[in-house]
């Protein structure tokens, strides 16, 4: 009789070069990840991918065709899972900590009370604290599948996902914690410079917002996960 949860690591990326290398690098070693896919969402070459395959022959790699967004690209790395929980991770992570990721899972495999966990992001910059979208926006949470899979049976695009994700567990009262989380993202105006950042971040909150709807966002902010799973 089985007794851990499973856990399968989802890391979509697009675009990402040695940023996810980084990320793979600490992402493998973390006992009690039983699966690891990788789905490339329509980089512009496969160099990338062919760099995977030779480092990490046990990884499984999905490779779309063209660029369908964050929400598409899980949903195609989902097709073949059945462990009990996702590990939703981003592929631009910096300042990973691997003895952190490796608490984490190694609590939920020993049986976690809680739906979801979302890895907050404590060394964000004060105005993402402001808006509390280091946890509200964080990419690396642990959701049960089934709920992952009736969320991504909705029509949720692109990086509405997260959003989307949270209003689903605060409408179903699912129990959702936050633990303490080391790793931060890199922000669109570092990879696409100053200008082009910006009107990309500017467009992905519109597009949001826009999801969800004005009253859901405010409530996220007022009452959503905000307790942890343990002191920090």
């Amino acid at each position: 009789m089985r007794n851990h949860c499973t856990i399968a690591c989802l890391i979509p990326y697009y675009n990402e070069g040695d940023r996810l290398l980084r990320v793979l690098d600490v992402v493998t070693h973390v006992p009690g990840i039983d699966q690891i896919v990788c789905i490339d969402d329509g980089s512009d070459d496969t160099t990338l991918a062919r760099t995977i395959r030779k480092r990490w022959p046990k990884i499984d790699l999905i490779r779309l065709s063209k660029n369908k967004g964050k929400a598409a690209a899980i949903r195609q790395g989902m097709v073949n899972l059945n462990t009990d929980y996702v590990l939703l991770m981003d592929a631009d992570l910096q300042h990973l900590d691997q003895t952190e990721l490796s608490r984490i899972v190694a609590k939920v495999r020993q049986g976690c009370a809680a739906d979801m966990l979302i890895l907050r992001r404590l060394q964000a910059d004060w105005f993402v604290k402001m808006s509390r979208a280091d946890v509200l926006l964080s990419g690396e949470r642990i959701i049960r599948r089934a709920d992952l899979e009736a969320i991504l049976s909705q029509p949720v695009e692109g990086f509405q996902l997260e959003v989307a994700i949270n209003d689903y567990m605060q409408r179903h009262k699912k129990l959702v914690c936050w633990v303490p989380w080391s790793a931060k993202n890199t922000y669109k105006t570092t990879k696409r410079g100053p200008v082009e950042g910006f009107v990309a971040d500017a467009a992905m909150y519109a597009n949001i917002v826009g999801h969800v709807g004005v009253a859901s966002v405010v409530r996220q902010y007022r009452s959503f996960a905000r307790k942890p799973l343990w002191p920090n």
